[in-house]
């Protein structure tokens, strides 16, 4: 049983890890990294969010978001404003919107290609099953 829960593991990381490899080789001929990329689409989901809440929603730390977003800054894609006490508010400005725009259409493309190995059905029913892991746990 033990073997095939190992098994079971490896072969989700190995899917993540393929499609992630993808996905970042992609998106650099948008300008942008996965990890770049994806701070983008968080701030675009939550506008206004804090450091911490995106780095929750981006799997991260708050340090390794902070540096990340100040990347984002300085490259004039994310503004932060002052927000309630010491919390910073981050938004995307029009240069980040454009590179999120041009995300989505890579991403649409290598996600497909990842996907495209099993049918319609087969995709609907892993997504399924995901999801139950992930409410199960509380991710």
């Amino acid at each position: 049983m033990h073997d095939e829960l190992q098994e079971l593991g490896r072969a989700v990381k190995q899917a993540q890890y393929r499609q992630h490899r993808a996905l970042d080789s992609a998106l650099s001929a948008t300008g942008t990294t996965l990890a770049q990329w994806d701070a983008l689409r968080a701030i675009s989901r939550s506008p206004g969010a804090s450091g911490r809440e995106l780095a929750t929603a981006t799997f991260q730390t708050e340090q390794a978001f902070g540096a990340l977003v100040g990347r984002l800054t300085a490259q004039g894609l994310v503004d932060r404003r002052p927000g309630h006490g010491r919390r910073l508010e981050h938004h995307l400005t029009p240069a980040g919107e454009q590179v999120l725009a041009a995300g989505h259409q890579v991403a649409d493309e290598v996600l497909a290609a990842c996907f495209a190995p099993l049918p319609d059905a087969e995709r609907t029913t892993l997504l399924t099953l995901l999801r139950r892991l992930t409410e199960e746990q509380g991710a």
